[in-house]
């Protein structure tokens, strides 16, 4: 079986910096990444309506196909996968093909949230960053990616995006085996996470037990990287 390694956090608390670097550092052939942004549910309504939907919400996600895509991928199977659009808040058209690898990365804010997809996988991370760095790179994202409007993105915000990480985001931390700090560009979090994914790789080559959690944040394993020089 593959490893499922879950990668939650508020919105723009840098889950997608974090898993680019980490991807660079383990190698592409070994990772298999999934956002479950691109799950958010098929609307059939008026985008005039689709912009008053709380998308910050667990309802706002299909989670029968997150956790059968997960299961399939973690099975070793390919799978079809949405594509979201941000321009017309709704899914687009067309599909993705994935395939799995040894290691199945997947990335959102709900990503520690349901308790079905925490129980397919195999080491759940989360994001944390400051509120104010968060609502900047939001504001700075929203703006120049998605084309929205100031007033759009802070209504937005104020409205859903933090009520519902104070409500629902935060507290499934807690359910996280590692919590990672991201209010700077540059964190040696970052070589920590990249250790640890690596250990995750050795396991899953080495067909050992998935409960091996003591053997995960070892001194000998995490030592390496607080003395690099």
């Amino acid at each position: 079986m593959n490893r499922i390694i879950l990668l939650g956090g508020g919105s723009s608390s840098g889950k997608s910096y974090i898993s680019d670097q980490v991807i660079k550092n383990v190698g592409k052939k070994n990772i298999t990444r999934l956002s479950i942004d691109d799950y958010y549910i098929n609307q059939d309504i008026p985008i005039e309506e689709r912009r008053k939907v709380n998308y910050d919400h667990p309802k706002a996600f299909d989670w029968d196909m997150i956790r059968k895509h997960v299961s399939l991928l973690k099975e070793g199977k390919e799978i079809r996968k949405p594509i979201y659009d941000y321009t017309i808040l709704n899914r687009s058209d067309k599909y993705e093909n994935v395939k799995p690898n040894k290691l199945i990365l997947i990335e959102g804010i709900m990503a520690l949230v349901d308790k079905k997809l925490r129980n397919l996988s195999d080491l759940k991370i989360f994001i944390n960053a400051n509120p104010e760095i968060r609502f900047l790179r939001r504001f700075i994202r929203d703006h120049k990616v998605r084309n929205r409007t100031y007033e759009n993105i802070v209504t937005q915000y104020l409205a859903t995006v933090a009520p519902m990480y104070t409500e629902i985001i935060e507290p499934s931390s807690n359910y996280a085996d590692l919590i990672i700090n991201n209010n700077a560009d540059e964190n040696r979090a970052i070589d920590v996470l990249t250790c640890v994914l690596k250990n995750e790789l050795a396991v899953k080559d080495s067909n050992k037990k998935a409960n091996h959690k003591e053997k995960e944040f070892t001194e000998d394993i995490l030592a390496g990287v607080f003395l690099k020089s």
